[in-house]
């Protein structure tokens, strides 16, 4: 029956770009137009082959590495009366559940649905979480011995570090995920608390990738990172060690957070959308994220490809409902916007 329906999906998605295909004639191409908060440098080439592949032209939109996500949200919630994209690519996956409940999204038709876990999906497949990446920490080296090397993300608001270690500011992208995650697993008090004490003991910087890079060049002793951005900078020669924070017992765990695919409800690309989104979530295509300078993590099941950090599988991974996280945004981000807007 899964397979039936799964060739059916198939069936329909090439139907429908094949018809938009010929209904636009063979000197324009047709067109897809995606928002994405991946980084160009990750995402560019995967779409070239999308183009090479279906003859459609992709447009994509992205975002600063300051504003990642919250913008491309904010456009979205702003053109909801005359969509402009056909395709969200969202890094995380909290604002994407902002846009479900608002009625943003159309569902997701994909052949390759059933592959994915069923905590990656959006209720009735409004989402799929795809290519996930780890919340780490990254030590410097040379300014750290192994000894010394912190365990615990709540080691960022120990006094014996200040204005040695760093986290991007917590308003945008995976770093507002991972507060949001914390306000429903920690509650809160405890997490109010905790970021009080980052703003004090840590350096605020713009984006992750900053993060990274301070803590490569000696300028930070450690910080908060995702995988893909401590991946490069570890995979180009630097001194630095990966640490998947809060393995104890009793710890929260290290938070995965999937990139995202939604389908914009009332797009001007409907089908070519869908394609996209189908092709995105092929195992090839995760695959190539996999094996790729972002070196992400696979979630799809008939992923051959092999992470080269530590997974879900491998780590004690954070215990998270992330539709709960997302009850908790109005109070965290209000708490965050109070605490951080001003703050680097």
């Amino acid at each position: 029956m899964i397979l039936a329906a799964s060739r059916f999906a198939k069936a329909v998605l090439l139907g429908l770009l094949g018809v938009l295909v010929a209904g636009c004639g063979s000197s324009t191409p047709p067109e897809v137009v995606v928002y994405t908060a991946l980084d160009e440098e990750f995402s560019r080439p995967i779409f070239a082959g999308f183009e090479r592949r279906n003859n459609v032209t992709v447009r994509a939109k992205f975002d600063t590495e300051a504003t990642k996500t919250v913008g491309l949200a904010v456009a979205l919630i702003a053109e909801r009366d005359r969509p402009r994209c056909d395709l969200f690519w969202n890094n995380e996956v909290l604002h994407t559940i902002r846009l479900e409940q608002a009625g943003l999204l159309s569902p997701i038709t994909s052949q390759h649905i059933t592959d994915y876990p069923e905590e990656m999906r959006g209720k009735d497949n409004a989402w799929i979480g795809f290519a996930a990446r780890g919340r780490v920490l990254i030590v410097n080296n040379n300014l750290l011995s192994e000894a010394r090397r912190p365990k615990s993300i709540e080691e960022l608001t120990d006094p014996q570090w200040r204005d040695q270690c760093g986290v991007a500011k917590p308003l945008f992208g995976t770093s507002a995920t991972h507060a949001a995650c914390l306000f429903a697993a920690w509650g809160e008090e405890r997490t109010k608390e905790f970021y009080v004490g980052v703003k004090k003991n840590c350096r605020i910087m713009s984006g992750n990738k900053g993060v990274a890079q301070a803590v490569a060049q000696g300028r930070l002793m450690f910080g908060l990172t995702d995988t893909d951005d401590a991946m490069i900078e570890l995979e180009s020669g630097r001194p630095v060690t990966i640490i998947y924070p809060d393995q104890g017992e009793g710890q929260v765990g290290t938070l995965f957070i999937p990139n995202t695919l939604a389908l914009i409800k009332g797009s001007p690309n409907p089908a070519a959308g869908a394609a996209l989104a189908d092709y995105l979530l092929s195992p090839e295509v995760e695959g190539r994220l996999v094996d790729g300078p972002s070196a992400q993590i696979p979630l799809n099941a008939k992923s051959t490809a092999k992470p080269r950090v530590e997974t879900p599988s491998t780590v004690r991974a954070m215990d998270v409902d992330f539709y709960k996280a997302a009850e908790q945004w109005a109070v965290a981000a209000e708490f965050l916007k109070n605490e951080f807007a001003a703050a680097e």
